[in-house]
């Protein structure tokens, strides 16, 4: 999977929220002053040679959809993260966040408690 810009990301999830939509659909989404249809085309275009999207012709108007899921470019995203900012550990990538304040402990026990539940929900599906 390739990384996205900020740009491209940004229509990326205005297209994951939306579903199938049009370059023109988008554009009204986006805060006014609206770019010119002609920049927001170009970055669909690019996301689709990214393979980020597909589209379905309809005449002359172009549906784009999303045919990578936000899940999996999540993922993609932690795990560069994690790499490229914290050693490739996600212990320190905590500890990190702990320090920083950014994560107090009452949500460090939710974290822990959701890691412990899809562990044992993901070991249940191996074992059937």
């Amino acid at each position: 999977m390739k990384r996205l810009t900020k740009a491209e990301e940004e229509i990326m999830h205005m297209v994951w929220e939306t579903g199938p939509c049009t370059v023109s659909q988008i554009i009204k989404k986006m805060e006014e002053p609206h770019p010119p249809h002609s920049t927001i085309s170009s970055i669909f275009r690019i996301l689709e040679k990214k393979g980020f999207l597909d589209h379905k012709s309809y005449g002359r108007t172009y549906e784009y959809f999303p045919i990578i899921e936000k899940k999996a470019y999540t993922r993609f995203s932690l795990k560069d993260l994690v790499s490229n900012y914290f050693e490739g550990s996600l212990n320190n990538m905590v500890s990190f966040l702990v320090e920083e304040n950014d994560l107090n402990l009452k949500e460090l026990s939710k974290v822990i408690e959701s890691l412990d539940t899809a562990k044992k929900e993901s070991n249940q599906k191996q074992n059937h």
